[in-house]
C-alpha cells in the first residue's frame, strides 16, 4: 500500500449512506452501499429528515465496513474525499462532517467533490480508460443535467431542468398510478406491457432550438389528467385497469426518454464532441437506455453509460478525486455542505 496511495470517497447526498476505497490508479479496493428505500417506501419520496437521522446512524459502520473489506488500517488512507454539493442539506452535512473529522484525525488532506461530476466518472471508472472530452448526462431522482466536459475537471452546465428532475417525475406518476416507490423502477416494470404510444403525452422544450433545459412538470400534468380528466381530482382514487396503468407508464416513459435522448445528442452536434457519458438512477432504465444506444449506433457516437451499480448514488464514483489529487486540489476544514443545484446553462452554441 505505501507505493499506491489510498483514497477514502464517502457520499451522503440524498438516501444513499456509501464509502469506497479506490487508489490512485483507480482500482476499488472495496464498496459500500446502505440503501434507504425502505424507509421511505411509505412516503412515497424520501424524506429529508428521516435520510439525514439514517446517514448519522449508518456512516461509521459503512467507512468501517469498508475498510475491513479492503483488509488495510485506517492509517494507510492517504486522503479523504466527500460530496459536498450538490443534494440534501442535512444528508451532506453527515458526510462532509465525518470526512472533515477522519482527515483532522489522521493528519491527512481533504478533498470535497462535486456529486454530479462525479456520476460522469462513474463512466470513467467503467470504461476502464479516459472518456474525456464528452458530453455528460446526469439524470437522476433530483437532478436532469447536460455538461460540457472538456476533462475531468472542466464541467460546463449546457443545459437543466427548469422544474422536476426526470427521477422526481418517475416517482410522482408512479404515486399517481398506485405504483411502489422508487417510480422508476414501477415505471419500467408496467411500462413492459404498456402501448407507449397510446397517450400523446407532451415533449416540453424538446423542438426549442435555442434551449438545452428539460421540463417535467407539464408532462406529469398531463398524466394526472389522462387519469381523472380536467379538474383537481386525486389521482390515486381513480380505479384503473392493469392495461391503462401500463400505457400510461409506457407513454409516459416514452415522452421523458425523447426528451433525455433528444437534447443530449443536441448537445454534442452543439459541442462537436464524439462521445456521449450517461450517469444517475435514472441511467438504470432499459428504455432509456436502448434510445441512447440505438442513436449512438445511428450517429456513428461513442456511448458510455454507467453499469447499475454505478447508477445509483455510490462512493465509487468518488474515485473523481483523483483527478483533484493529482491537480493538487485540495480542501480545507472550511469546507461546508452547499445543498441544492446551480442553474447557469450556456447559450445554446457557446464556444
Amino acid at each position: 500500500m505505501e507505493s499506491m496511495p489510498v483514497f477514502l470517497t464517502i457520499e451522503t447526498t440524498c438516501d444513499e449512506t456509501a464509502a469506497a476505497l479506490v487508489t490512485d490508479q483507480l482500482q476499488v479496493l472495496a464498496s459500500v452501499v446502505a440503501s434507504q428505500d425502505q424507509l421511505h417506501q411509505q412516503y412515497g419520496g424520501v424524506v429529508p429528515e428521516i435520510a439525514s437521522r439514517a446517514h448519522v446512524e449508518r456512516i461509521l459502520p459503512v467507512i468501517h465496513e469498508t475498510i475491513q473489506r479492503a483488509g488495510i488500517n485506517l492509517t494507510d488512507i492517504d486522503a479523504v474525499a466527500v460530496a459536498y454539493t450538490p443534494g440534501l442539506a442535512g444528508s451532506l452535512l453527515v458526510g462532509v462532517t465525518a470526512a472533515k473529522t477522519l482527515a483532522l484525525a489522521l493528519g491527512k488532506p481533504l478533498i470535497g467533490i462535486n456529486h454530479l461530476q462525479a456520476h460522469i466518472y462513474a463512466c470513467r471508472m467503467a470504461a476502464g480508460k479516459d472518456v474525456f472530452p464528452c458530453v455528460g448526462l446526469v439524470v437522476s431522482g433530483g437532478h436532469t443535467c447536460l455538461y460540457r466536459c472538456r476533462d475531468p475537471l472542466d464541467f460546463e452546465l449546457m443545459g437543466t431542468t427548469i422544474d422536476d428532475a426526470a427521477g422526481e417525475a418517475f416517482d410522482k406518476v408512479a404515486a399517481m398510478l398506485g405504483l411502489p416507490y422508487p417510480g422508476g423502477p414501477s415505471i419500467q416494470r408496467a411500462a413492459e406491457k404498456g402501448n407507449p404510444h397510446k397517450y400523446a403525452f407532451p415533449r416540453a422544450l424538446l423542438d426549442d432550438p435555442n434551449t438545452l433545459d428539460f421540463s417535467f412538470s407539464g408532462l406529469k400534468t398531463a398524466v394526472r389528467y389522462a387519469i381523472t380528466g380536467p379538474g383537481r381530482h386525486d389521482p390515486t382514487q381513480v380505479k384503473l385497469s392493469d392495461q391503462k396503468v401500463a400505457d400510461l407508464a409506457a407513454s409516459f416513459q416514452e415522452a421523458v426518454v425523447d426528451c433525455l435522448v433528444g437534447k443530449s445528442f443536441r448537445a454534442l452536434e452543439i459541442t462537436g464532441f464524439q462521445r456521449l457519458c450517461v450517469g444517475g438512477g435514472v441511467a438504470a432504465n432499459k428504455r432509456l437506455r436502448t434510445r441512447l444506444e440505438e442513436e449512438a449506433t445511428r450517429r456513428n457516437v461513442e456511448l458510455v453509460i454507467a453499469p447499475l451499480k454505478l447508477c445509483t448514488d455510490n462512493a465509487v464514483m468518488g474515485a473523481i478525486a483523483v483527478e483533484k489529487w493529482k491537480a493538487g486540489m485540495f480542501d480545507d476544514l472550511y469546507l461546508d455542505a452547499e445543498p441544492g443545484v446551480v442553474r447557469r446553462p450556456l447559450p445554446v452554441g457557446s464556444g
